[in-house]
């Protein structure tokens, strides 16, 4: 990245090859088609600022999922705008799932926007800016096959430490909620050869730990070379088997694909990491049906037991919905006891946010705005508190952890992560940056742990 550039020096990057300042907001794999984004705009020849000041394109990244993010990519915008970071003569490019969500929209309502592209139109958004240099004309870009992009892109520059590979596109799921089958269509899978040449070349540029995603990572079916089938715990063995790889994680699981063979690779493959994340939105059957997510409460706690069984050290966590649509005090309450069933680890929580064109905007909803952030304070102190209780029994146990960098409350201290996924501050040398290193945690803090350097 290019930094300390005066303004006579970032003219001349202007003139010579264009910069392009990049922000991403939403999940992981927002995360792994901005840094796709990165690696196809430097391919061909622009360099990447620090600044949106500095920036001849500046490219945001964001997701559909809750109108809160919709809304925040628009604001920021504005405020660069109003103060002088994007002028007329900027190049804003505005894609992730908002993009297919609004398409056209966004130009017609002259949001300060460019060009609008989609998660499966990154690969040609460089043609899209030459194409607006050319002609001043706003353009909208948003159709294309899911898995044409993977054929287009250029190899994956460094990465750190940790890489993101996504393994398949979609989601055909259809939860009533949820409107990313309809801004990244039906769940298609990558072909088993491509993946693990991705990720070899993580591997050989300095990675050990390899982050699996996909909208329902957990439902991959991609072919082999001989034509055959490959199931996602059939691609987990293949990916441990991969020299250099020292840890692998995925997201996001649905329950009801967490098959009986992905719960033995978990047992049978120490390389994946403890924390497992997978979705149970809300402890009601009755809710879960009218979300459409096909399992039960029970099932769920048995499929939690199954994984515990094999790997006692699992740290589970979770994504809950409150105040879905008609979901009752009673009903809230058995989502209460199902968190203190599992003790599920760090999880995440949101008020439930009507997305257009989804089943459950329709549904009629006579819960309060502020019943709602009543439950959800509820819920996530409960959740915290679980999230706590495990921190504590860390306390004078050697942890594996992978240094990610230094800390950015003290330069002089190095920020890991554990496998399961908790942030370790410890001195050391940043040699170490990139490895895999053993430490005893000494001390819990709110937020994160305390380890020394074995």
């Amino acid at each position: 990245m290019i930094t300390n550039l005066n303004a006579n020096q970032t003219a001349d990057f202007k003139l010579q090859l264009g910069t392009f300042y990049i922000a991403v907001w939403g999940c992981q794999m927002n995360v792994y088609d901005t840094g796709r984004i990165r690696d196809l705009l430097s391919s061909k020849g622009y360099a990447e600022v620090s600044s949106p000041k500095d920036a001849s394109v500046v490219v945001l990244v964001t997701c559909a999922v809750r109108a809160k993010a919709e809304n925040k990519v628009f604001n920021q915008i504005d405020a660069w705008r109003h103060q002088g970071d994007v002028n007329d003569e900027t190049i804003v490019a505005l894609g992730g799932c908002v993009g297919t969500e609004l398409g056209q929209k966004i130009l017609d309502e002259d949001r300060g926007v460019s060009i609008v592209f989609s998660p499966k139109t990154i690969h040609r958004l460089p043609d899209l800016i030459e194409l607006y240099k050319a002609t001043s004309r706003p353009v909208c870009d948003v159709e294309a096959d899911s898995m044409e992009k993977f054929d287009s892109l250029p190899l994956q520059g460094r990465r750190g430490a940790s890489a993101f590979v996504t393994i398949m596109e979609g989601c055909s799921n259809k939860c009533t909620y949820c409107i990313v089958p309809y801004t990244r269509g039906e769940e298609k899978s990558r072909n088993v050869a491509d993946i693990l040449k991705e990720c070899r070349n993580h591997l050989q540029e300095g990675a050990c730990e390899l982050h699996l995603l996909g909208q329902n990572v957990n439902s991959f079916c991609g072919l082999n070379d001989d034509g055959s089938e490959c199931s996602f715990a059939e691609l987990l063995y293949e990916v441990a088997a991969l020299p250099k790889v020292q840890r692998i994680r995925f997201t996001t699981s649905n329950p009801m694909d967490f098959t009986e063979d992905l719960v033995e690779a978990i047992g049978a493959l120490p390389i994946i990491a403890d924390a497992i994340h997978i979705p149970v939105q809300s402890g009601s059957d009755t809710v879960l049906q009218r979300m459409h997510r096909r399992y039960t409460a029970e099932s769920y706690l048995k499929l939690v037991e199954d994984i515990r069984k094999v790997r006692p050290s699992a740290r589970i966590s979770s994504d809950f919905i409150v105040g879905f649509p008609g979901e009752s005090d009673a009903q809230f309450e058995e989502t209460m006891e199902l968190v203190r069933k599992v003790k599920f680890d760090q999880s995440f929580s949101f008020i439930y946010s009507k997305r257009p064109g989804t089943p459950a905007a329709d549904y009629p909803d006579e819960v309060s705005q502020e019943e709602k952030k009543q439950r959800l304070y509820k819920l996530q102190a409960l959740l915290e508190q679980c999230a706590k209780d495990y921190s504590q029994e860390y306390l004078n146990t050697v942890q594996d952890v992978l240094v990610e960098g230094t800390s950015s409350k003290d330069e002089n201290e190095l920020k890991a992560r554990s496998s399961a996924n908790r942030i370790v501050v410890f001195k050391g040398s940043k040699d170490l940056v990139g490895t895999m290193v053993k430490v005893r945690i000494v001390q819990i803090l709110p937020h994160t742990l305390r380890g020394e350097l074995l």
